[in-house]
C-alpha cells in the first residue's frame, strides 16, 4: 500500500493516522507541496489524482483520493478495529464532527487558499493569518458543541474508549491551529480528546515531524 503524502498536509495526516490505527502496512511516498512549483501539479502525479491534491492511497494498483473516502475505504476494506462507532446515530455524529474540520474549516484554510488571498487577492501576510485564525476559531467552536452534544463525556474519545474518524480529522486540525498560534483554551474537550490521541503511538507516528519528507 502507498500513501502520497506531505507531511504537513493535514489531509493526508489524517489518512496516516487511519493506517495506523488499523495496524496496516504501507509506503510514504512524499509529494512537495511547495517545491518545483508544487509537485501535485506535475505530470506524474496528475495521472495519480487529476484533482490535483493529496492524499491520494494505491491499494494494490487502486487508487483513491480524498480523505475521507480513503478512511470510509479502509473501514470497509480492514474492518478490524472500526474507525466509526456501532450505533447508527453515533456513527452520524461522528461523520458529521469529521466533515466539520473536512468540508467546513479546512477548505477555507488550504495551501491553494492561502497562496490566492496571497498571490491574486496581494493579502499581506498579516490579513492571511486573520483569515485563517478567524475560520478555524469559528469551526473549533462549532466543534466543541458537537463533541459536547453527542459525545461521551465520561470517556477519554469522543464515543468511548477507542478513537475513530472524529478524533482522526481532529487531530491535523489541533496541529495547524496551533502553527497560527490560534488560543485553543476555549476547548477544554476537544484538548482533552487530544490529550488522550497523543498519548497513542498511533497518533504520534502519524505526527508531522515523524514524516520521512519533514528534514
Amino acid at each position: 500500500m502507498i500513501l502520497y503524502s506531505y507531511f504537513r498536509s493535514s489531509a493526508a495526516y489524517r489518512v496516516r493516522i487511519g493506517l495506523n490505527l488499523k495496524g496496516l502496512d504501507y509506503q510514504i511516498k512524499p509529494v512537495h507541496l511547495l517545491k518545483d512549483g508544487g509537485q501535485q501539479h506535475q505530470p506524474d502525479y496528475v495521472q495519480i489524482n487529476p484533482v490535483q491534491l493529496l492524499p491520494a492511497l494505491d491499494d494494490d494498483g487502486l487508487i483513491i483520493t480524498q480523505s475521507l473516502a480513503i478512511l470510509e475505504y479502509l473501514d470497509e476494506r480492514y474492518p478490524e478495529l472500526p474507525l466509526l462507532p456501532k450505533a447508527s446515530a453515533e456513527r452520524a455524529w461522528a461523520r458529521s464532527m469529521a466533515q466539520t474540520v473536512a468540508c467546513d474549516i479546512h477548505p477555507l484554510n488550504n495551501l491553494r487558499v492561502l497562496q490566492y488571498l496571497k498571490n491574486e487577492l496581494h493579502a499581506e501576510e498579516e490579513a492571511r493569518n486573520q483569515w485563517y485564525r478567524h475560520w478555524v476559531s469559528v469551526g473549533l467552536e462549532g466543534l466543541e458543541a458537537l463533541v459536547l452534544r453527542h459525545g461521551k463525556k465520561d470517556q477519554p474519545f469522543i464515543f468511548g474508549d477507542t478513537p475513530g474518524i472524529a478524533e482522526i480529522c481532529l487531530i491535523p486540525q489541533m496541529f495547524n491551529a496551533r502553527r497560527f498560534e490560534i488560543d485553543l483554551s476555549a476547548f477544554p474537550r476537544l484538548l482533552a480528546v487530544e490529550e488522550k490521541c497523543l498519548e497513542l503511538s498511533a497518533f504520534q507516528e502519524a505526527a508531522p515531524d515523524r514524516q520521512p519528507d519533514a528534514a
